[in-house]
């Protein structure tokens, strides 16, 4: 794969094809995962390529391209879900609901703001092959054969390789305190 991505940055577009043939489904799966709609998903989809397009003679690591275009894509599906949270939908009933927001109170969402921080932390400090793999995996469950071909990794491996990267994650976690998906103790 990375000679595919040098060759697609002199510009070969039968190496441009190949890249966008591999991958299309991997960027796709990791926008929906991030439960975008149709028009949304569109557009992260767009936008990663595009990035790919502006970044792609500066790739340091052309093998792991895989990796780089589903942290990319991440990127800019949290990116969309941010500027979604900014818009205001109307209620086109006129009517207002008549139960009040459920809305966690400030000592819920702090303390979700903490576990989360601290959830991240612990993942930081997982190898980038962890890292890298979890994301994917987890986040946008490419099938496997995609993911094989991002990491360099045969296929047979992937499974383990993730159970033993989540038992070091949930260790992580458990040095901080964290042992619950709901972050008590």
């Amino acid at each position: 794969m990375a000679d595919t991505v040098r060759r697609a940055a002199d510009g070969d577009k039968s190496a441009w094809d190949a890249l966008v043939a591999n991958f299309s489904r991997m960027i796709w799966g990791v926008a929906h995962a991030h439960r975008l709609g149709p028009a949304d998903a569109g557009e992260v989809v767009q936008t990663t390529w595009l990035r790919l397009v502006e970044n792609l003679d500066r790739i340091t690591y052309p093998e792991r391209i895989g990796g780089w275009l589903a942290t990319t894509a991440r990127n800019e599906s949290l990116r969309r879900l941010r500027l979604r949270g900014r818009e205001v939908l109307s209620d086109d009933g006129g009517g207002w609901d008549d139960e009040p927001d459920a809305a966690p109170t400030p000592e819920v969402q702090l303390l979700d703001r903490d576990r989360d921080r601290r959830v991240l932390a612990a993942f930081a400090r997982l190898s980038q092959r962890c890292r890298t793999l979890l994301q994917m995996v987890v986040v946008a469950a490419p099938p496997y054969a995609e993911v094989a071909a991002a990491l360099d990794m045969p296929i047979g491996s992937i499974g383990p390789t993730r159970a033993r990267c989540l038992e070091r994650l949930r260790r992580l976690l458990a040095e901080d305190g964290i042992t619950s998906a709901a972050g008590g103790v």
